[in-house]
């Protein structure tokens, strides 16, 4: 049994009893909130292993929850799910972009809301690695220290932005993340990177990296991840 406690954050009374017969079925601890003053005071009080946040929300809106919480201390480090009937790409990428970890849209399947929580867990569990420390997956080798990708033994010649790219996804394995976020994290004053110039620079990556470029995905209407 799990044993971490999960805050849901939903208004609806039915779906809120849905959710939480199926996480306490999994052997989750399950507290509740029905508005976004309430998941506020109860995820800095006590916060919770994980937050499943509903978006359409009385009063404070789900996105402003979870953005005041990413800029609280005491809070930040909580792993965040949307659960959300809004499913457009603008929806997903303003909830990612807004710090959430991952989303799951209305209708939802109970199967699919339990494998979504445990795997976010689980990442956050993970240990991210630190930035000096060589990555090797498969025939893919990352040494920061010496700049240097490898496939295959075979040395790859990578852009400094590309290789920053590349870097810092593989340094987070199967967290997704929005071009926004990859341009927050590899820009540096001499790196002019924007949000539409990321899909040219995974072009030119995954073009350089041959038989290796399937360890970068593209998830659609929202970004790239890469996968171990």
């Amino acid at each position: 049994m799990a044993g971490e406690t999960v805050l849901v954050v939903e208004d609806e009374e039915d779906i809120r009893e849905l959710v939480r017969y199926t996480l306490t079925s999994a052997g989750y601890r399950v507290s509740e909130a029905a508005s976004g003053e309430e998941a506020l005071r109860r995820a800095r009080a006590n916060p919770p292993d994980l937050l499943l946040l509903d978006l359409l929300l009385p009063g404070l809106h789900g996105l402003d929850v979870c953005r005041l919480l990413r800029a609280d201390e005491s809070a930040r480090e909580v792993p965040i799910v949307m659960l959300t009937a809004r499913g457009e790409d603008s929806d997903i990428v303003a909830g990612l972009e807004a710090g959430a970890d991952d989303y799951i849209t209305k209708p939802f399947s109970t199967k699919v809301l339990t494998a979504r929580v445990k795997a976010v867990l689980r990442r956050s569990g993970e240990q991210v690695l630190p930035e000096g420390e060589a990555i090797a997956h498969g025939s893919l080798s990352i040494d920061p220290r010496r700049f240097e990708v490898t496939v295959g033994g075979a040395p790859c010649e990578l852009t400094a932005t590309e290789f920053r790219i590349l870097h810092y996804l593989a340094r987070h394995p199967g967290w997704v993340f929005t071009r926004t976020q990859i341009v927050e994290a590899v820009r540096g004053e001499d790196y002019p990177v924007t949000d539409r110039s990321v899909d040219v620079h995974i072009v030119g990556l995954r073009r350089k990296l041959g038989r290796a470029a399937e360890r970068i995905e593209t998830v659609r209407g929202v970004g790239y991840r890469y996968r171990e």
